[in-house]
């Protein structure tokens, strides 16, 4: 099982340190543009994800970014929660048909607890636990597999305990021409119900997401509600 610790934000450290700092902070903005204000904490693995283990996570509590939430981004409530380990340099990380690189993000509606994060008894807690096993499941499946927008993902039942059986579709959560300059783009992942799943895979995946945004239910993954197919 992972291990977490809470602490400030780390510094990454390469040879060509003042150029990474440099895209790192640009690469920062970008995602905050997107996803409105980052919290000032992060969740940092015990053993890096570099190295095998698992990622460090960031939370953007504050939806008054420019994604695809609503058509305009604005208006997100709950907390966001990215990666930022995928892509390390422009252009070199997963890949798609939308992005030369890019890093996930998965949304719950539950407002940041971060003290409640490891408390099964809490509803932060349960869906902290849920997308934490998630996007780093969807991180190391990305090494090997492209993912593109629309499409639809189910885990096996006896892949996890917790996450067996897990039903998702991708967008394109950032704009395509936003991060071209960058060499990174966002990757949103959302829970769905199985009906839903089978509805995008016979329909298309951006029928079932505009029947999502109806509803209300994009970009979340809390799985609130009644199933819209």
């Amino acid at each position: 099982m992972l291990g977490w610790l809470f602490g400030r934000k780390k510094k990454k450290q390469e040879l060509d340190e003042a150029a990474f700092e440099a895209w790192d902070k640009a690469k920062s903005a970008f995602m905050q543009d997107v996803l409105g204000q980052e919290h000032d904490m992060v969740m940092h693995a015990i053993i890096p994800y570099a190295i095998g283990g698992g990622l460090d996570l960031y939370y953007f509590p504050n939806g008054n970014g420019n994604g695809n939430g609503n058509g305009n981004g604005n208006g997100v409530a709950g907390t966001g929660i990215a990666t930022k380990e995928l892509v390390m340099a422009p252009r070199q990380g997963p890949i798609n048909r939308v992005f030369k690189a890019y890093e996930w993000v998965m949304f719950t509606r539950e407002a940041i607890d971060l003290d409640a994060a490891k408390d099964e008894d809490s509803a932060f807690g349960r869906a902290h636990d849920t997308l934490n096993r998630l996007l780093n499941a969807l991180a190391r499946y990305a090494e090997q597999a492209t993912l593109n927008p629309n499409e639809t993902c189910e885990f096996p039942e006896d892949f996890d305990e917790h996450i067996g059986g897990t039903c998702l579709i991708f967008d394109a959560y950032s704009p395509p021409d936003a991060s071209n300059d960058l060499g990174v783009g966002l990757m949103l992942a959302m829970r769905v119900h199985r009906s839903e799943m089978d509805y995008a895979r016979e329909h298309g995946g951006a029928e079932l997401i505009e029947k999502l945004k109806a509803a209300g239910r994009y970009p979340y993954s809390d799985l609130s509600g009644e199933a819209v197919a």
